[in-house]
């Protein structure tokens, strides 16, 4: 790939311009609910025992360089890509297949397929399934290469986050590039600048009316008398990422006339019910007046998605608890659980059957074909083979990263790390691992990061590009009522850290500029 475009972007900021530039943002990031509440090691002991602060989210001072064809790509694969994950939660018994060779050695995945049999044993009530997906994906760029790739890192099928601040992101670095024609005042002038801005970013709207078509198809209430509905959103407790989350609320409050009520995880045996003998099982919200309850037509979850989530029995009965009930779930367990690494390992298997035109049999071929072409190349580690000759040659270990079936960022092994590690644990663990080909970035990206703590970063930069889309279908018949995709979000991290999450610390907030 040509690395000129790169050369002298973004451009060069003498001091007192990265000042004022920092300054800027600063203050437009608190103004526009571009924040995080700040990380503990960031405050010290006893500052902010109320929960009052917060600080700019981590954010790039310019908008990275991306090329136009690869991201139109990722825009127009997502609701394909929608429709196949729909369809694998669907398929329980093929479902159930891949999650063997899992249950035996992952108690998390272990915990979430009994909470589908208790609750199948018993009779689901509610059928529809909504997802609020996210595709990742890297450039994928290596020397021999003519043109760039798109290769999906993962897919995310639980809190798929961010969608509320990378809206906030590009509407920033967007007024930034508008000064005055022939004033430059917030960036240097740059031939990259003229009459480009990052493309519309849909992500709270889009995100948001996946929820309220979820909340229409609810019908009306299942309760005696009926209740008010409402969506509840199931948060972490101390959630520093909670504006992120707001942006949605705000949006189905405002705008859809939706009411929208949060619930910490450990709260919902507390504030929430179903009564014993109305065979809908509906869900039940006891606000904070005694007199006043709601039933909720979607659980949205923004916790849940990692075993530090579940501290105890209760945290277990819990998720069971909303997986009973007749409300529509964001996502159902099956739905989390089609978002494993190891799918996405099976998906990309060059040999055997073809998974993809099994799960989407009206699909043109072709389309079929781009998406496979998104797949990086994956191994099992179960059994002796390619997988393992990998892993454990240092040389070859090297291009890859060890994936285990966990989301958040922070749980992944890397290059030549990876044969120790393995060595480290017992063999019959291995399988609960997929090892994954390294997407190869562009060279050249440069940027710079302001972080939450103030500090800037400056240097060269990789960036992860995800797609947002919303589905929703009914898990008995697969048919899809709603499905459609809208907004992105670019995570932007040094080149040399391996990795990506926002939360974790280890990402900025990004947004792009066509090429």
């Amino acid at each position: 790939m040509d690395g000129s475009i790169y050369s002298n972007y973004p451009p060069p900021l003498d001091p007192a311009w990265e000042k004022f530039l920092v300054s800027t943002i600063k203050d437009w990031a608190i103004q526009n609910g571009l924040a995080v509440r700040p990380h503990p090691s960031f405050v010290p002991e006893g500052v902010d025992s109320k929960g009052v602060l917060a600080t700019n989210a981590p954010v790039t001072l310019f908008p990275s360089l991306f090329p136009k064809a690869r991201f139109e790509d990722a825009v127009a694969l997502q609701t394909v890509y929608n429709e196949l994950y729909a369809a694998i939660t669907c398929n329980e018994a093929w479902l159930g297949k891949v999650m063997e060779n899992l249950i035996d050695v992952d108690d998390f995945i272990s915990n979430l397929w009994k909470v589908h049999l208790a609750v199948q044993k018993e009779g689901y009530v509610q059928t529809l399934s909504l997802g609020l997906f996210r595709s990742d994906y890297m450039i994928h760029a290596p020397s021999t290469s003519a043109s760039p790739s798109l290769k999906q890192v993962e897919f995310n099928t639980i809190s798929s986050s961010f969608g509320g601040l990378s809206s906030l992101v590009a509407s920033l670095h967007s007024e930034l590039l508008t000064s005055p024609p022939g004033r430059p005042i917030s960036y240097p002038p740059h031939p990259l600048f003229d009459s480009r801005l990052p493309p519309s970013n849909t992500a709270v709207e889009t995100l948001s009316a996946g929820l309220a078509a979820a909340h229409k198809a609810y019908g009306v209430s299942k309760s005696t008398p009926p209740l008010p509905l409402c969506i509840l959103f199931i948060v972490q407790e101390n959630e520093r990422n909670i504006f992120d989350q707001l942006a949605l609320s705000k949006q189905l409050s405002n705008v859809s006339k939706i009411p929208v009520f949060r619930v910490n995880s450990s709260e919902i045996l507390d504030r929430t019910f179903i009564p014993e003998y109305n065979a809908f099982r509906p869900l039940i919200y006891q606000t904070h007046n005694p007199s006043v309850q709601f039933e909720a037509t979607t659980v949205y979850l923004r916790a849940f998605y990692a075993p530090s989530d579940y501290n105890s029995p209760r945290d277990w009965e819990a998720r069971t608890h909303l997986e009973r009930s007749a409300a529509i779930k964001c996502p159902t367990v099956l739905n989390q659980l089609s978002g494993c690494k190891k799918i996405q390992q099976v998906l990309a298997e060059p040999a055997g059957p073809d998974h993809l035109s099994s799960f989407l049999p009206h699909k043109d071929p072709e389309l079929i074909a781009k998406l496979r072409e998104t797949f990086a190349p994956q191994y099992d580690l179960a059994t002796e083979g390619q997988g393992r000759e990998l892993a454990l040659n240092p040389e070859t270990a090297a291009n890859h990263v060890l994936k285990p079936q966990r989301e958040g960022g922070g749980n992944n092994i890397y290059k030549k790390e990876i044969p120790e590690f393995l060595r480290s644990i017992p063999e019959s663990e291995w399988k609960r691992w997929v090892l994954m080909e390294l997407i190869q970035p562009p060279a050249g990206p440069k940027n710079i990061a302001l972080r939450s703590d103030g500090e800037v970063l400056r240097g060269n930069v990789v960036g992860e590009l995800g797609v947002y889309g919303t589905i929703l279908w009914d898990n008995s018949t697969g048919e899809i009522s709603h499905n459609e995709q809208g907004g992105w979000l670019l995570r932007t991290k040094g080149k040399d850290v391996n990795e990506g999450g926002v939360a974790a610390g280890f990402s900025s907030l990004d947004s792009i500029l066509l090429y």
